[in-house]
């Protein structure tokens, strides 16, 4: 006799919220691996609160918050598996997740390169930044770091120097719960004029996302200074503390105008390099690829990987999620309402979370005058 088994139905109705937005279709199928990578069975003794977390990268760290929110399903936008398994065991840490997750009833679905591709997508919020389409995020004043006092250092910071004085400290981009959406009209930036396409356009065109497409090219109706650029983009990247900038050489950041931008998130190298655009905006770019561009005349700025992909789970996917899970849950309500096994768990509302300990695993040190 078989046992009959299955994902929690709030889970089910997330995998459809996703499937519905990000349509693995998007994604790059020739090297990525999207969709459900981890189905964790349903329990009725034991369930998961209807709680959905977003993060970039599945950690540890992000695992261990998931457990301790009894979250139903992750959305992790990288995925914890890009190669086939042989065998999952304790041994290889990834695979300790994975574990770990499933006995704890956790889903995980990875929506990845389907989310740069979609109309509205990563590679769209990006484009957003450097035209200032987008509303701005401003952070709580109480989230701001002051690496100057002892109590702002983590003691178990290999990075920082926790003798007095310091002469460094290691900042990472502050999680994304520390900040929240600017409501005053008076915030809205204004659209820059423009035109934008995507670099590789999807083929075939799905109907459902029409002028979807890998990476973006953004062309001004008018050149803009790389500094008002430098200025719009820190904004809209919640103020880090630093990022890389390559410019050709006997130029200067101020003399520098910019007409076309291409735009890839994450590593962008091999998407972005045969470009004839001014300046290339992404998250990383190998030495050679950015010598390669200065050299070209091209102005090159890089976030750190994941860093031009973070804000994006705040500010669209976690309300996109929110709205499109209503839809589908309230479905799923419908079709196993007559379950008993399922009435508490039908009953419950969700939530939609974004991970407070994902980062990107580069930080900046900020080195300080010792005055000691």
């Amino acid at each position: 006799m078989s046992v009959s088994m299955s994902s929690a139905p709030f889970s089910r109705a997330v995998v459809r919220a996703m499937r519905k937005l990000y349509p693995p279709a998007l994604a790059d199928n020739s090297w990525d691996n999207t969709g459900l990578l981890l189905e964790a069975p349903f329990v009725p003794s034991r369930p998961q609160s209807n709680t959905i977390l977003l993060t970039i990268d599945l950690t540890r760290a992000v695992a261990d918050e998931a457990i301790a929110l009894k979250s139903s399903i992750i959305i992790s936008y990288h995925p914890i598996i890009f190669r086939g398994l042989k065998c999952l065991t304790l041994a290889n840490t990834q695979q300790q997740i994975l574990l770990r997750l499933a006995s704890h009833g956790i889903s995980v679905y990875s929506p990845h390169t389907a989310v740069d591709a979609a109309p509205g997508g990563l590679g769209d919020w990006l484009a957003d930044i450097v035209t200032g389409t987008r509303t701005s995020y401003e952070e709580f004043s109480d989230a701001v770091e002051t690496p100057n006092s002892k109590e702002a250092l983590d003691d178990n910071d290999p990075f920082t120097d926790l003798k007095p004085p310091p002469t460094y400290t290691l900042n990472h981009h502050p999680s994304q719960t520390s900040f929240r959406l600017a409501t005053a009209a008076s915030e809205t930036v204004t659209t820059i004029p423009h035109t934008r396409r995507p670099i590789v356009p999807q083929s075939p065109d799905l109907e459902s996302h029409p002028g979807a497409g890998m990476g973006r090219i953004v062309t001004f109706s008018n050149p803009q200074p790389l500094p008002t650029l430098l200025d719009r983009i820190g904004k809209g990247m919640n103020n880090p503390k630093g990022f890389p900038i390559a410019i050709p050489q006997g130029r200067t950041i101020s003399d520098l105008s910019i007409s076309s931008v291409g735009i890839c998130a994450g590593s962008g190298g091999s998407m972005l390099g045969g470009l004839d655009v001014d300046l290339l905006f992404t998250g990383e770019m190998s030495h050679h690829e950015a010598l390669a561009a200065i050299e070209k005349g091209q102005a090159v700025i890089s976030l750190f990987h994941s860093n031009s992909e973070r804000g994006f789970l705040t500010e669209v996917l976690r309300g996109q999620l929110e709205g499109m899970v209503e839809e589908e849950w309230a479905k799923i309500r419908q079709e196993d309402g007559e379950n008993e096994e399922l009435r508490e768990v039908l009953e419950e509302e969700f939530e939609v979370l974004v991970s407070e300990v994902d980062r990107d695993p580069y930080g900046i040190v900020i080195l300080k005058s010792d005055t000691g």
